[in-house]
């Protein structure tokens, strides 16, 4: 008597996607598995299109992960290219924009995110781009080849490392933000005037605490009318404001949605059979029993990984301490720990030069750190994250404190 090879569909070609089809052969399963994307490019890089791909350094080829052959020879089928438009959890059947239908008895959800797009007089012009996919990224890369004056709205890490490629191509750039000081909610107005001076010291125009209220041009984009009657000339606008979790397909369905597709740590879903990874995921951390949903890739690649070993009968839960980082001109930032709650923020280091890591605490207690030129420290700083370590904020600033060997010794006194 012969079992049928259940049929795995991966719903998603991005970075999560690719990381759970590139696991899942070495992970033991041997059923079929079908990897869908609405995207016709094969699954990419997407941490270089801010940066080297705008900046000229990289072509498409550079970008992929595996040519097409990977995938052969890992026995996945792909299906690109056609939207997915209904998908039936009780059928098990995915149809797609042509009309075709698919079957699965697994479904790993990596749809990913999408960007959140403004509206108002002059935001469908021509010139007024978002970067989020591969043709994004073309399309933006030939407008700014002909641009001279670049407007960014956002002043989060993706419209930060825009700006900063505009500036090493030599354009003009104009950062508007809402904020008085960016990026201060999620790190502080400490950093936040860190990155803004790093900028600035680049030739970037600052524009904050302020929206924009329309575009005007004949045909395209040429200036923008701020919320205070201010005028900002532009031959390009880029937008980034934040994404939102894409998981509208999922509206109709039993799964469990609220900011993100709700999974356990085990990637799992309430829909038996149904998991969810990524950016699109809800995730539950069991160290700090707390819901995160993560837009970054080191959590994407190791989040479609994890999936993937579940799937293939290794059940092991996903409870990293996260990490992302994001480059600026010659700098990186990088960041570890969890997304919670601050009331101390301690600073080792200068902020000027800069060079310094800022420490997160919460009752004595990190709970993340942003790193900048000093990356020796970073280990140490994820080994007292996971031990929640309670610390003297003396400790921390002292530039004579080893924090390696400090989080030896706090491990080897728990």
């Amino acid at each position: 008597m012969t079992t049928q090879r259940p049929h795995l569909v991966i719903l998603g070609g991005g970075v999560a996607g690719y990381s759970a089809a590139d696991t899942i052969r070495g992970a033991g399963f041997e059923g079929a598995v079908t990897l869908v994307s609405a995207e016709a490019d094969l699954p990419y890089d997407r941490t270089y299109l801010s940066k080297a791909y705008l900046q000229g350094k990289k072509a498409d080829p550079d970008v992929l992960f595996k040519p097409a052959e990977h995938y052969r020879n890992l026995g996945i089928d792909l299906h690109f290219g056609d939207p997915v438009t209904a998908v039936d959890l009780d059928q098990k059947r995915l149809t797609f924009a042509s009309g075709e239908q698919l079957s699965f008895d697994l479904l790993l959800i990596a749809t990913g995110a999408e960007p959140i797009r403004l509206s108002g007089p002059g935001f469908d012009l021509p010139n007024v781009l978002y970067l989020r996919s591969l043709a994004d990224a073309r399309a933006l890369r030939e407008r700014l080849e002909r641009a001279e004056r670049v407007l960014v709205i956002g002043a989060g890490f993706i419209g930060c490392e825009i700006a900063a490629s505009a500036r090493i191509l030599e354009k003009s750039v104009v950062v508007v933000d809402p904020a008085p000081v960016p990026l201060s909610r999620a790190f502080s107005e400490e950093v936040g005037n860190a990155v803004v001076n790093i900028h600035r010291q680049h030739g970037v125009e600052w524009r904050l605490g302020r929206k924009v209220a329309e575009l005007r041009g004949h045909g395209q984009a040429e200036e923008a009318v701020l919320d205070d009657g201010s005028r900002v000339a532009c031959d390009l606008v880029v937008v980034g404001v934040g994404v939102r979790p894409a998981d509208e397909l999922f509206a109709n369905t039993a799964l469990k949605r609220d900011n993100g597709i709700l999974v356990d740590e085990y990637c799992q879903t309430n829909v038996p059979g149904v998991y969810a990874v990524g950016d699109v995921a809800n995730w539950w951390s069991p160290a700090v029993q707390h819901r995160f949903r993560l837009e970054h890739f080191d959590h994407a690649v190791h989040h479609g990984a994890a999936a993937a070993k579940v799937i293939a009968g290794d059940r092991q839960p996903y409870d990293p301490v996260p990490y992302f980082w994001s480059d600026h001109y010659d700098l990186t930032f990088e960041y570890t720990g969890y997304p919670l709650p601050w009331n101390q923020v301690v600073i080792r280091g200068d902020l000027q030069q800069p060079a310094f890591t800022a420490f997160y605490l919460k009752d004595g207690v990190i709970q993340s750190a942003v790193v900048i030129r000093r990356p020796r420290e970073l280990r140490a700083i994820q080994r007292l994250i996971r031990a929640k370590a309670q610390l003297d904020p003396a400790q921390l600033t002292d530039p004579s404190v080893d924090l390696r060997e400090l989080a030896k010794a706090y491990q080897q006194s728990e």
